[in-house]
């Protein structure tokens, strides 16, 4: 059987996220490993091994902190459309002055059709989805600086 080096960091944050969020157990693998921690029966935390160390940086750095300076994101699940209706010119296009609380485009959400207004005035400098687009919530649909 062979021995994996305990990562004693990162059994100190899985077990400080089952405190934070009420879970009793969290497992996480990595590479093949896997290491699980759960309350117990009311004594501290178990470890099951086997025990893999948690890649650092190369994964932190490959996802972004947030949306970018700027973005405007989703409230809501739905399609989002860009015009008010088929064949209608676009409420705003790239390079356009925008005000405070106007109207940029509309996601359509269980068949009602919402409004996104831009939260600042500023020039909307890219559009990040296209007409007719599902998109998620939290999801970056424009830059507007």
């Amino acid at each position: 059987m062979s021995k994996f080096d305990v990562d004693e960091a990162l059994v100190r944050k899985l077990a400080q996220l089952l405190k934070d969020t009420g879970l009793s157990e969290i497992e996480f693998e990595s590479d093949g490993k896997r290491i699980r921690v759960n309350t117990g029966q009311g004594s501290g935390t178990v470890i099951h091994a086997p025990i893999a160390a948690a890649p650092a940086a190369p994964e932190a750095a490959a996802k972004p902190e947030g949306p970018q300076v700027g973005a405007l994101t989703s409230p809501m699940v739905g399609t989002a459309y860009l015009s008010p209706e088929p064949n209608a010119a676009a409420f705003v296009k790239a390079g356009d002055r925008v005000n405070k609380g106007q109207t940029v485009l509309i996601i359509e959400a269980m068949k009602v059709m919402n409004p996104i207004l831009a939260p600042t005035s500023g020039v909307v400098r890219e559009i990040l989805i296209s007409d007719g687009q599902p998109v998620e919530f939290g999801e970056a649909l424009m830059i507007i600086q």
